[in-house]
């Protein structure tokens, strides 16, 4: 079977090694004019890193990745776990994006990679799919994935009525800043403060550290990046805890603070078409609260996979896909819910455990 991808992001590059794995011919297209990865980390629990597993990289990426393991706080600092939950309800690994990008990019192989172009419509027939490209290309195909994200054209062209939406005025702010040796050994994870603020920091590697702030309802935005996250990263902060993450923001270049109005897909009740699907961020972008946007959008992978490999017809594949998949992001988006309407750190973490367990131990294998 003949597949083009739509996006080589983390989850394109995984659909795209894992289906050329199974026997596809796989052309993969990206608009970037380089493999290249927006963020520094991704959060990846162990249903992800199955499928990591499965390429052959498990080992390389858990020898370059950082275990966190999580506490949720209060602004003093008291560490909270919900009672009777095991320790792998909070336990993931933090990978690099860029390099982890460049193993898959390496396993799919680079001459597979089409850079500079992006999928930009397609025409659907009964033996395939047109795909047409920006630059003029075409491509005849059996199967198009639509990997291009929250603001996927794929699903454009699929479901004009599913664009992606502001989640309220949440906004999160983020950096790499280079480790000062002011930070606490296993960072912070998360600290929940009032008016629905998140934050604290983590290591990625002994010369790297990566500091988040969000909040749900960030009201209008006044001041510089670094300035608007400081205000709110104010609201983790006591007298002994978080001070170094204050001044890791204040040292932060403007230009290195990411700052990003938080938007969602929303739900749909269905993702393909006769020979078109939608995978990851593109089907179901979520709210990073979950921190577990990349890993369910990989837990999609091996689901279409197996999938095509147990139909005839490209269109009951789909049919079959979606049957497998939508259902579970419906309890995923309660789960996110639940975990958004906590009012302090105890409620946090047992909304979030809940969560993570239910994520870990039912997902496809």
């Amino acid at each position: 079977m003949h597949i083009v991808v739509a996006g080589a992001g983390l989850v394109g590059l995984t659909a795209a090694a894992v289906l050329s794995r199974a026997g596809n011919e796989v052309d993969v297209v990206e608009q970037a004019g380089e493999i290249r990865a927006v963020g520094a980390g991704i959060g990846l629990w162990d249903n992800a890193l199955r499928v990591v597993g499965e390429l052959g990289l498990r080992t390389p990426v858990e020898a370059m990745s950082s275990l966190v393991d999580t506490w949720f706080r209060d602004p003093d600092g008291t560490p909270r776990r919900s009672e009777g939950t095991a320790a792998a309800d909070y336990r993931f690994l933090l990978v690099p994006r860029p390099e982890l990008n460049a193993m898959l990019a390496d396993v799919v192989g680079r001459d597979r990679i089409r850079t500079g172009t992006r999928v930009v419509g397609y025409d659907e027939g009964p033996g395939g799919v047109t795909v047409r490209l920006g630059d003029g290309g075409v491509i005849a195909a059996d199967l198009l994935v639509g990997a291009d994200g929250v603001h996927s054209l794929v699903r454009h062209r699929l479901r004009p009525d599913a664009a992606a939406r502001e989640h309220g005025r949440h906004t999160a702010w983020r950096a790499v800043v280079p480790t000062r040796g002011d930070e606490r050994p296993g960072g912070t994870s998360l600290t929940v403060g009032p008016h629905g603020t998140r934050g604290g920091y983590t290591r990625l590697d002994s010369a790297r550290t990566m500091w988040m702030v969000n909040q749900f309802d960030a009201g209008e935005l006044t001041g510089d990046r670094r300035e608007d996250a400081l205000d709110r990263a104010g609201n983790l902060v006591s007298e002994g805890w978080h001070q170094e993450l204050l001044a890791m923001i204040r040292a932060t270049p403007q230009e290195a603070v990411l700052e990003n109005r938080i938007l969602l897909v929303p739900p749909m009740d269905s993702w393909s078409g006769e020979h078109v699907t939608l995978i990851g961020d593109a089907a179901h972008g979520l709210s990073p609260h979950l921190s577990a946007g990349g890993t369910l959008g990989i837990e999609d992978v091996p689901v279409l996979r197996d999938a095509l490999a147990g139909h005839a017809a490209v269109p009951e594949a789909l049919r079959a896909y979606e049957q497998a998949r939508i259902p579970r992001f419906r309890t995923v988006r309660e789960h996110a819910d639940a975990i958004q309407r906590a009012a302090d750190a105890t409620a946090f973490a047992d909304a979030y455990a809940r969560f993570s367990h239910w994520m870990v131990t039912t997902a496809p294998r």
